[in-house]
């Protein structure tokens, strides 16, 4: 599900979640945020804001067939080869290859399409959600075992909101704010 999770983080560095800054304004960004996740690369960042945006497009939707055509087409952008290999144990995995050419942005694309079919298909769409914090914009897929994930950044959004209830419960009690 680790190709879910970056699906989700590169959605969620968009300005509109992040209260109007962009969290991938210029390549040296954009290189961090792809060594993160395995990458190399400075790619055109106007591709990468093109594809998050069609990406957020993806996790907005909520019927099965909808997400999967969608994604499917992310995945077809970047796709070289599709096929199954053994991992270090010896279990076949499914592994996606990106074209000889393919720039950062198709192999996000690639990426972030095969994440978004593997969490449809092994967690269903009820899965893909709004975050739950009154001041974001975010969207996720809950890959989280008991499926309770309610904060698209739990460290952030989730800290926020419990911080916004506790200083309420201290206002309504006569407490300092």
């Amino acid at each position: 599900m680790a190709a879910a999770g970056m699906a989700t983080e590169l959605v969620n560095t968009a300005p509109g979640v992040w209260h109007g800054e962009d969290q991938l304004p210029d390549g040296a960004a954009l290189a961090v945020f792809a060594g993160e996740h395995g990458l190399s690369g400075e790619d055109d960042v106007d591709a990468v804001h093109e594809l998050r945006d069609r990406l957020r497009a993806v996790l907005d939707l909520r019927d099965a067939d909808d997400i999967e055509r969608a994604a499917s087409a992310l995945v077809a952008r970047g796709l070289g080869s599709v096929g199954l290999e053994p991992d270090e144990r010896g279990r076949l995995q499914w592994i996606a290859r990106p074209a000889a050419d393919a720039t950062l942005a198709d192999r996000l694309a690639l990426i972030g399409g095969v994440g978004v079919l593997g969490a449809l298909r092994a967690l269903g769409p009820e899965r893909f959600r709004d975050c739950a914090s009154d001041t974001c914009s975010g969207v996720f897929i809950d890959t989280s075992r008991p499926g309770r994930r309610r904060y698209c950044m739990p460290d952030l959004c989730g800290n926020r909101a419990n911080v916004a209830a506790y200083r309420a419960r201290r206002r309504a009690s006569g407490g300092l704010s």
